[in-house]
């Protein structure tokens, strides 16, 4: 069993249906971050950053309507330099993220493919 952290938006509830269709993985899923609610951009990035350091591996999903992905492309190089194997959903296809897909270990263009990896 490996350990996957969820890293992506926290708006459209992507997490559980990864939860769901792949329960045989253990998750860290910062749409929760333990039941706290943390607001400031210190505290949330300091709880994601251990969080990554943890993970085994890293499903990061760039939905279509992610306004940046700046904390997605800072998670995954975060995850890259701790070892982890990412695994990148790209839905944006934008010629600015070429870097992220370049880091990934895996790119999809879609959720159902990253899901079926």
């Amino acid at each position: 069993m490996s350990t996957v952290y969820l890293s992506g938006g926290m708006r459209s509830g992507w997490q559980g249906r990864i939860k769901v269709e792949c329960p045989e993985h253990s998750y860290i899923d910062p749409t929760y971050r333990n039941g706290v609610k943390l607001s400031e951009p210190d505290e949330y990035s300091a709880w994601d950053i251990a969080a990554c350091k943890k993970a085994d591996v890293v499903f990061a999903y760039m939905e279509a309507d992610n306004p940046s992905g700046i904390g997605l492309a800072l998670e995954i190089g975060y995850a890259k330099a701790c070892g982890a194997l990412v695994i990148l959903v790209d839905e944006k296809q934008e010629k600015y993220n070429a870097i992220v897909r370049e880091t990934a270990d895996i790119c999809y263009d879609n959720i159902e493919q990253g899901i079926n990896f």
